[in-house]
């Protein structure tokens, strides 16, 4: 069942980490349209601004679940790695509890924001504001079960192994 479940997760954070590559460069590729069009055309879209924020916000916050699991996420651990063994694992279990809960509130509170903002428009791309809270949630889900898996792994004596080198 662990294998299993360790097996799902790890597709979910890589699929995670495909879709904000591909926001990456969708971003990319619009702000490059952006400059083209601006400075040769004289005539920037009035779009483009806005999708790539849009785009970034979208990235951002699925690269960041991402990072809970794989361990690429920003974190201090010269404190923790000064302290003996035992109280280091006390430590990591602590900080992906508070990580767990913390993910938990972005799901909660994201949602509450994206419908709170539902019935607005951004002018420029004519769809809801929501869609831009939106990643808050998925991301808070990701992030609880990404902590939930480190959880049970450092109550296993296990470490969840990240996909990338």
């Amino acid at each position: 069942m662990a294998n299993a479940a360790e097996e799902f997760s790890g597709k979910i954070s890589l699929l995670s980490k495909w879709v904000a590559s591909v926001g990456l460069l969708l971003m990319t590729a619009i702000i490059v349209v952006q400059v083209f069009s601006r400075y040769v055309l004289n005539s920037s879209p009035v779009w483009a601004e806005q999708a790539a924020l849009l785009l970034m916000i979208w990235y951002v916050f699925i690269a960041a679940a991402a990072g809970v699991r794989e361990g690429f996420h920003i974190r201090i651990a010269v404190i923790a790695n000064s302290l003996p063994e035992g109280l280091q694992r006390w430590v990591r279990f602590l900080t992906h509890l508070l990580v767990l809960l913390f993910g938990i509130a972005m799901a909660v509170f994201g949602a509450q924001l994206a419908g709170a903002t539902w019935e607005h428009v951004i002018p420029t791309l004519g769809v809801s504001r929501g869609l831009a809270y939106i990643p808050i949630s998925i991301s808070g889900v990701l992030i609880v079960g990404f902590s939930a898996e480190q959880l049970l792994a450092d109550l296993r004596s296990k470490e969840v192994g990240p996909l990338w080198n």
